[in-house]
């Protein structure tokens, strides 16, 4: 056997309900993730269903998505709201992810995503203005009466969605407010929004897949991480992330699985895999992106993603002499995770035995 720290997974959307598989099959038929989008469908769908479901149906299925993350090694995730968009149900969801935070074995680091769509019969700059004078100070009361923790402010910065100026001003004032900046940008278009986490010293900005030269150069300058996630662009076709260009000039890379009804894959074993074969990773730098740098990208590298004295204590046992068996095992980690650890514990045992 053998043992690695405990994955970190920087990037997930787990608490929604309505699943989207019907818009797979127009993934598949050749629909683009904006056409969906435009047509009421994408996040707006999920969006009415989150709001309707009761925190008690919310709180039960991120459990068990928690927890099949777990048994497939990970033992630090970052959450987000964001299929709310309204001050009610973003409340609902960062109280469940409260919950889950509390009573699941996981380690959560909670993120505020309110911005992560324009609201119908909103205008962008009508739903940063509500997010800023309305949603963040009462998210901010809760948080300081402990109610609430969260730890990052992430905004869609997309063309069609959240510009530059407007995600400048909802991720600063959350700044202001203590909360790290981890957003989402240059996903399907290039709007300079790794150049605004440089300026702003984000501790993260996820996507990238459309990052220009002087965003890469700018993130490797002011050690803002990239958190690159295979998943979405392998399931939407998409340009890949530039993972070698960006280690080669000194940027923190990190990997997450993008977990949300869009990237349906709770697997960080996968997301390694497919971060070697498709964004042209070493095993080495997919395991440290998975490890040390998204618990980097989540604030938390000083107790997460090591197996260092003074830690946390978070390790998965592997079945196998060689740990890239995780990796070279496409869909292997079912066998291959043999005990999962959190703060020195066994909070998972594997049963069944490895084949190779």
């Amino acid at each position: 056997m053998c043992i690695i720290p405990g994955l970190v997974d920087a990037h997930t959307h787990p608490v929604w309900a309505g699943d989207r598989v019907h818009e797979f099959a127009l993934k598949l038929a050749g629909a683009s993730y904006m056409e969906i989008h435009q047509a009421g469908g994408g996040i707006h769908f999920t969006v009415e269903h989150t709001r309707r479901a009761s925190a008690e149906e919310l709180l039960v299925s991120l459990k068990q998505r928690l927890q099949r993350m777990l048994r497939a090694g990970t033992t630090l995730v970052e959450c987000k709201s964001g299929y709310g968009l309204d001050l009610d149900t973003e409340i609902k969801m960062l109280t469940v992810i409260e919950q889950a935070r509390q009573d699941q074995p996981v380690g959560i680091s909670s993120t505020f995503c309110g911005a992560h769509s324009v609201p119908k019969g909103k205008t962008a700059k009508e739903a940063t203005k509500d997010i800023i004078n309305v949603h963040l100070p009462q998210l901010k009361k809760k948080v300081e009466n402990g109610d609430l923790h969260i730890d990052n402010i992430d905004v869609f910065c997309e063309k069609g969605v959240f510009d530059l100026d407007c995600t400048r001003a909802i991720l600063q004032m959350g700044s202001s407010m203590g909360f790290q900046i981890n957003f989402h940008g240059d996903e399907l278009h290039p709007m300079n929004s790794a150049e605004l986490g440089a300026e702003l010293n984000a501790l993260a900005v996820s996507h990238l897949e459309e990052v220009t030269d002087e965003g890469i150069a700018a993130m490797a300058k002011s050690k803002t991480a990239a958190v690159l996630l295979p998943t979405t662009a392998y399931m939407l076709r998409l340009k890949q992330p530039r993972a070698r260009d960006m280690l080669n000039a000194g940027v923190i890379v990190a990997l997450g699985s993008d977990f949300n009804p869009n990237a349906y894959c709770f697997s960080m074993p996968m997301v390694m895999h497919l971060a070697c074969v498709n964004m042209k990773m070493s095993m080495s730098e997919a395991l440290a992106a998975s490890t040390i740098n998204a618990a980097y990208a989540l604030g938390k590298s000083h107790t997460h993603g090591s197996l260092e004295v003074g830690k946390n204590g978070d390790f998965v046992i592997l079945q196998s002499s060689r740990w890239e068996h995780l990796i070279y095992q496409f869909g292997g980690h079912q066998e291959l995770v043999k005990y999962v650890l959190v703060k020195g514990a066994i909070v998972y045992e594997n049963n069944r035995t490895a084949d190779y």
